[in-house]
């Protein structure tokens, strides 16, 4: 009989050397909930800037999608969960230096005033409605006055859920390739380049998608710079940091990354936008698929890599050894 002394949690299975405890849910929510503070914000800017007429699908009809998104994102989220029926303590109390507790609670904020948001634009957007209840008419003239400061709030918090899903993977300190303050900006870039991808794919307006694919141009070549970046920090980094970046640069997740979401995820609907602001007929639809497949890939390949990376492992080896 041989007696084994455990002197550490990381021997037991599927710690090390790879952890996986972040399944399809978690991606799934991360792009849900960029793709909504996408749709959030631009509604909400343009809408202040008196143009809801102008870009009507923009402001009025694509922005109805994002309740609907954030509750598959939520119910993805729930799905993950291993207490499902503890999940309302996240709303019993706020730590300020959690990722986890801003979100929770920007979520629930955010949730009911999307709803609101979709509510003001109905009679717009389906202008036949007819719903002959006082109590509605009442409630639609509310939201309607309170419109502004509302798109006011729309945008702080937008932006707070598009960063929110960068930094609450950069929190987590023991996986290196989560562990950059680039994620959060990069995924909001990202979030908000699926929000005006998902409003082309709707827009019917020749002008309205020009405009959005000039936006789209723009933040796309904001996240090509930040993934590059993200690269030349981790390579000029710890070597665990350099080992993160190695999955990309001829590990397992380079064929994937570089092709699905640098290639055709982002420079080819860059060079698709570039060549339609030039008067070129492109088809705006396979762009906007594109971006928004990439996204979600982007999303899926980073938590993968972030569990697959790992601190000093080959140090342990060798002094177990």
């Amino acid at each position: 009989m041989h007696e084994i002394e455990i002197t550490s949690g990381r021997m037991n299975p599927e710690i090390d050397p790879v952890l996986h405890a972040w399944s399809w849910p978690i991606p799934l929510y991360l792009f849900l909930g960029g793709l909504v503070a996408g749709l959030l914000f631009f509604s909400a800017l343009f809408y202040l800037r008196n143009e809801g007429d102008k870009y009507k699908t923009g402001v009025k009809i694509a922005p109805m999608f994002a309740p609907f998104f954030l509750s598959i994102g939520l119910l993805a989220l729930l799905y993950d969960l291993s207490h499902v029926l503890y999940a309302w303590k996240l709303f019993t109390t706020f730590r300020i230096e959690s990722p986890m507790s801003w979100g929770a609670w920007t979520l629930a904020i955010i949730f009911p005033l999307s709803v609101l948001w979709s509510f003001m634009f109905i009679k717009d957007v389906f202008p036949q409605l007819s719903w002959n209840s006082g109590l509605l008419d009442w409630l639609h003239a509310q939201v309607k006055k309170f419109a502004r400061p509302l798109a006011g709030a729309l945008i702080i918090l937008s932006l707070i859920v598009g960063i929110y899903t960068g930094i609450l993977l950069s929190a987590f300190n023991a996986r290196p390739f989560w562990n950059t303050s680039i994620l959060g900006p990069l995924f909001l870039t990202s979030g908000l380049s699926t929000g005006t991808a998902f409003v082309i794919l709707l827009s019917r307006d020749h002008h309205e998608r020009l405009v959005f694919s000039k936006i789209d141009m723009g933040l796309i070549a904001v996240e090509m710079f930040l993934i590059i970046h993200l690269f030349m920090g981790f390579l000029a980094s710890t070597q665990v940091h350099e080992e993160a970046a190695h999955l990309f640069l001829g590990g397992p997740y380079t064929a994937v990354f570089w092709t699905f979401v640098f290639v055709l995820g982002l420079l080819v609907p860059f060079i698709n936008e570039l060549l339609e602001w030039r008067g070129y007929k492109i088809p705006s639809a396979v762009t906007a698929v594109l971006v928004l497949i990439g996204g979600l890939i982007f999303r899926f390949i980073v938590v993968d890599a972030g569990q697959s990376s790992r601190w000093l492992y080959k140090f342990m080896e060798s002094s177990l050894k």
